[in-house]
């Protein structure tokens, strides 16, 4: 997997990206500069297009206008496989794992498909230290290490999100893409998650899909929000919070939270 450096300092750039069904446009001329080694959260009410903005940026669609750049090179049209060997990496909302493969055959499977082939189908795994080792220190980063051999089957809700983390990760792309990555945890599980997050994406570019806004406010050094396809801001979590357009499209409801995103803030980075 490329590791390319953006030569402008941006990690990812949208330029003016559109997205039609039909007549229908679901994304409207969307714009948004990511820089290198920064964590965003794109936040937005339900139907916003978040993940429809996902799947552009990741390759499962193709826009109907504008550009997308990963590391200042041009991806949008691009498959799947093509934008992940270039760099960026994606989790989804449903589990992808193999369920009965253990912890490690699962790293080790993510770790395979990002060098390509380099690997040739009958040679022995065991053999190749170089896969084997990097599915190590993946397995130690996202803190399964006592779970190595257990199949994902008999894992917990929350352990299968972390390895979900991990085989994003095991790659080694410098960009990645978490969709939800804390749905459905408790709120201690969510907020040593968010620990885990801040650690295995140390250096690297992340934008995550996220509705709990103590993820948000803990993890995010700015927030992009998204409204009818629109990003209509793109600034630190205190600017957003503040800002009236945002508060009148979406946060109006959930400012109420804020107290309580805090101290989940706060745990978080305790923790």
């Amino acid at each position: 997997m490329s590791t390319k450096q953006p030569p402008n300092g941006l990690a990812l750039e949208l330029r003016d990206v559109r997205k039609s069904f039909g007549k229908t446009e679901i994304i409207r001329g969307a714009n948004l500069a990511v820089k290198a080694g920064e964590r965003v959260a794109l936040i937005g009410p339900n139907g916003a297009g978040k993940s429809t903005l996902f799947n552009l940026i990741s390759g499962r669609m193709a826009p109907t206008s504008g550009q997308i750049l990963l590391n200042g090179e041009a991806i949008h049209g691009m498959k799947p496989y093509e934008v992940n060997r270039r760099g960026l990496a994606r989790s989804f909302q449903v589990s992808n794992l193999f369920p009965r493969l253990s912890v490690f055959e699962n790293i080790r499977c993510a770790v395979l498909w990002s060098m390509g082939e380099r690997y040739a189908f009958w040679r022995f795994l065991s053999n190749l230290n170089e896969v084997n080792q990097r599915a190590e220190q993946v397995l130690d980063m996202i803190r399964l290490r006592r779970k190595r051999d257990t199949n994902v089957a008999n894992l917990t809700y929350a352990e299968q999100r972390a390895l979900e983390v991990g085989v994003t990760i095991a790659g080694g792309g410098n960009v990645i893409l978490l969709d939800e990555p804390t749905a459905g945890m408790s709120k201690s599980e969510t907020a040593n998650f968010v620990k885990m997050i801040r650690d295995v994406t140390e250096g690297k570019t992340l934008l995550t899909v996220e509705h709990d806004m103590g993820v948000v406010f803990g993890l995010a050094d700015r927030i992009a929000v998204l409204v009818y396809g629109e990003v209509i801001a793109f600034d630190t979590p205190e600017n957003v919070r503040n800002n009236d357009r945002v508060k009148e499209a979406y946060l109006g409801s959930v400012l109420a939270e804020s107290q309580r995103a805090e101290a989940q803030a706060a745990e978080a980075a305790g923790a």
